[in-house]
């Protein structure tokens, strides 16, 4: 119990001196002291501590040679407490403060890092995500003989996977919807925007499928017109994916649709379109 008690005798006074000593030079005015308890909280961990001390230096460091390495340390820890916004606005502010900087290039790219962070889920707004996009192509650009550009393309890979993710799942409510005209509209945007999407055998099945129910539950003056689309459409997904586990429902509804248009050419309505 005596050996118990004297540990915790001496941790509780190691503590207490610990904090004794943050305390007197947080409220000291030795900004040099203050700098080093900050670099040395930052790389015990202790980021919120560190944090305010940065945040109060980076005023009155300003024009001075300290100041660089101030609000280089400043910006990584925003970072590390999670505050992506403040951190990419803080690397920015370092790459223009001093462009010749050794760490310019690393700042840059944690800029992009920043914003590749802040991307949400692909169900939420995918503003970030876009940023994200932007800042590592133009970091790209920028330093073409970065070691760090296979990791960019990988993260730009990512955040386009996620924007093709959703675009996808959007399609898919417009189909179950039924809401089929902006199904169509928004599969032919995937398609096009996400050429290598790898639900591309899916997508423009389904934007047949619902061309063709467009144009099943459209007003007679405008069914020829939208049959012949859903063939058209068909004949691009029967090209691509001749031996889909699709093809024969997708047969089906082309088989349907030419009989519907003979039938129509019959009654003097108008042409087929093979």
């Amino acid at each position: 119990m005596r050996i118990n008690f004297a540990f915790l005798l001496v941790f509780a006074v190691l503590i207490f001196s610990g904090c004794s000593d943050y305390n007197r030079i947080v409220k000291g005015k030795d900004l040099d002291a203050k700098l080093d308890l900050a670099i040395k909280l930052y790389n015990k961990g202790d980021y919120y501590k560190a944090l305010p001390i940065f945040e109060e230096l980076i005023a009155v460091y300003r024009g001075t040679k300290k100041a660089e390495k101030t609000v280089y340390y400043y910006a990584y820890t925003n970072f590390k407490v999670g505050d992506f916004a403040s951190a990419a606005y803080d690397f920015e502010n370092f790459v223009k403060t001093f462009p010749n900087s050794e760490y310019a290039e690393e700042c840059s790219f944690m800029q992009a890092y920043c914003y590749y962070e802040d991307s949400p889920k692909y169900s939420l707004d995918q503003t970030s995500t876009y940023k994200a996009i932007g800042q590592l192509q133009l970091f790209a650009d920028r330093y073409p003989q970065s070691s760090r550009l296979t990791e960019c393309n990988q993260l730009i890979d990512k955040l386009e996977s996620k924007l093709e993710h959703k675009a996808y799942e959007i399609a898919k409510l417009y189909y179950h919807m039924d809401d089929f005209k902006a199904a169509v509209t928004a599969f032919r945007n995937l398609l096009n925007d996400f050429p290598t999407t790898p639900n591309r055998e899916e997508s423009m099945f389904l934007v047949t499928k619902a061309q063709y129910k467009l144009a099943e539950n459209s007003i007679e003056d405008k069914k020829i017109a939208r049959y012949n689309e859903a063939l058209t459409f068909y004949g691009e997904f029967s090209a691509a994916f001749p031996a889909s586990i699709y093809k024969e429902e997708a047969d089906e509804m082309a088989a349907n649709i030419r009989k519907w248009l003979e039938n129509a050419n019959n009654l003097g309505i108008s042409s087929i379109k093979q």
